[in-house]
């Protein structure tokens, strides 16, 4: 999302070729990029900063508006409780471990750059080599 965001080339082509109705992003990943660019606008202290917070949210929502939203199902709450009462929980942060838990419970891949803490999350499927490819291409 971020490279998407950002306006990385590649990766808007490579999203655009991608010939799948179900890629989509988690509904934390939305909620967590809403709150940001709210809480950019709620605590700007100058016009000019909250005239461009206002401008990046207005961004934000016109990029998730293109983008299927990934629900938390029963299954992910399923999986989320799971993982909660296991170790991984104290490893892996909360908002990761909501995204792992929709991956798991839609049975989905996960295109992600944060290895490190999804890879500790039994029997979750990683396309990790994936984001390299949307940025190679």
């Amino acid at each position: 999302m971020i490279h998407l965001y950002a306006g990385h080339p590649r990766v808007a082509e490579r999203l655009r070729t991608v010939d799948d109705p179900d890629v989509g992003t988690p509904i934390i990943t939305k909620l967590e990029l809403l709150r940001g660019r709210i809480d950019f606008v709620l605590k700007a202290s100058a016009g000019a900063e909250i005239l461009r917070a206002q401008e990046l949210f207005v961004r934000t929502e016109e990029l998730l508006a293109q983008i299927a939203v990934v629900p938390f199902t029963q299954a992910s709450a399923e999986h989320f409780e799971r993982l909660r009462a296991g170790r991984v929980f104290r490893k892996v942060g909360h908002a990761d471990l909501l995204i792992a838990s929709i991956v798991l419970g839609n049975r989905a891949t996960l295109v992600t750059r944060n290895v490190r803490r999804f890879k500790q999350i039994p029997g979750l499927l990683t396309g990790i080599g994936l984001i390299d490819s949307f940025l190679s291409m």
